[in-house]
């Protein structure tokens, strides 16, 4: 039978079958051999463990270490069924390969959900992380090099390790400093998706396509919002992933976007919302076809049962001259701009409005607090003397 000891018990077993010991004099070993490189000892824990052990009968007290300036303190020693089981134990240890399940493998899987340039600061930071700790490694193997070769081995293990990763980590990053980064509308229109101005400017906006789904309602509250948001998702992840496999290649999904109008605009600025009218979008880039959104919407709707999907389609729009505005803050504060914008801004430029009110939503509002919200709010405009005979 397979000795059932945990890495922490079966550690402490071991020093004490080395020779006896007290819980400080483990603390002291555990620290100056490095042992928390590799397996997660406390020293709040240590006497925990030491109790479990002793239930077992692994190992039992052996009288006390003289007093140090304050009480005697308790020394334990390896019992004789406890050197039979940390033998057992520690050959199959030494022996059996054991999944381990570290946390940047679950990171690596999800990279597509996070932004190339966020990508590559974090591998930077876990190459500077991982630095750190070789040099501690070395550090710790040099003040204890006189340590038994067993020991010796550890240290040599962790820096096996350690130096491996560096070598991989080197090969990935310089793959992802060669390779094509994904589109990414935010990057390739900056000024339209990251713009720095937080008070009315003009825009020119070039030709774009969407994805769309139309609806009415408080956007707050009307179920059909919440549907018609995640049925953009839906069909939006299913294309990108399909793209993935085409020559044209990878994107990132860009944000949530959407235009609002109503036949009365003074809806907007007393927001009376279950009157306003929008255009949920999510940019797509140029080479998404119409074919392909129909095989991604079918391709969503059999995954998830949102009859909205179906309702998802291509758009494609061509806003020109923009008046546009960074927002900070929450969606209701967005009334004074907007007044502005109406009273004040366009006639004194000698414009008006040529299209629905658009908004980019760079921010997701379930995980940011509302004053720190940023919102694009941009206008498509026309002289007002525009001849329209």
């Amino acid at each position: 039978m397979k000795p059932d000891l945990s890495a922490a018990e079966l550690t402490l077993l071991g020093l004490l079958v080395e020779r006896p010991r007290h819980g400080y004099e483990l603390e002291a070993v555990i620290t100056e051999r490095g042992m928390r490189e590799w397996t997660e000892i406390g020293f709040s824990s240590i006497y925990y463990l030491l109790t479990k052990l002793r239930e077992r009968e692994l190992i039992a007290p052996a009288g006390d270490a003289p007093p140090a300036g304050g009480k005697a303190r308790k020394v334990y020693a390896a019992t004789d069924e406890g050197r039979r089981v940390c033998a057992l134990a520690a050959e199959l240890a030494i022996a059996e390969i054991h999944p381990v399940f570290p946390r940047v493998l679950v990171g690596l899987a999800n990279q597509p959900a996070v932004a190339p340039e966020d990508v590559r600061a974090a591998l930077d930071r876990r190459a500077a992380a991982l630095a750190e700790r070789v040099e501690a490694v070395r550090r710790a193997a040099h003040e204890d090099r006189h340590a038994p070769e067993f020991v010796r081995a550890i240290f040599d293990y962790t820096l096996g390790q350690l130096t491996a990763e560096q070598a991989w980590l080197d090969r990935y990053r310089a793959q992802g400093e060669t390779a094509v980064a994904p589109y990414d509308v935010k990057r390739e229109h900056k000024a339209l998706y990251a713009p720095k101005n937080t008070t009315w400017d003009l825009v020119d906006v070039p030709e774009q396509r969407f994805l769309a789904v139309d609806g009415t309602g408080d956007p707050n509250t009307a179920p059909a919002y919440a549907r018609a948001v995640e049925a953009l998702y839906g069909v939006a992840y299913t294309l990108k992933f399909a793209s993935k496999g085409t020559p044209d290649g990878d994107f990132v999904v860009g944000p949530l976007e959407g235009l609002w109008w109503s036949p009365d605009p003074g809806v907007f600025t007393s927001r009376a919302k279950d009157a306003w009218n929008w255009t949920m979008l999510i940019s797509l880039p140029s080479w998404i076809t119409d074919g392909m959104i129909e095989d991604a919407r079918e391709t969503a709707l059999a995954k998830k049962k949102n009859p909205v999907i179906s309702e998802v389609r291509p758009l494609t729009l061509h806003e020109g001259r923009s008046a546009q505005v960074l927002h900070i803050g929450s969606y209701d504060d967005e009334t004074p701009l907007m007044t502005q914008l109406h009273a004040t801004y366009l006639a004194a430029h000698g414009l008006r409005p040529a299209g629905a009110h658009h908004e980019v939503y760079l921010k997701d509002p379930r995980r940011t607090a509302p004053e720190k919200l940023r919102t694009v709010l941009r206008q498509p405009v026309e002289p007002v003397d525009r001849d329209d005979r």
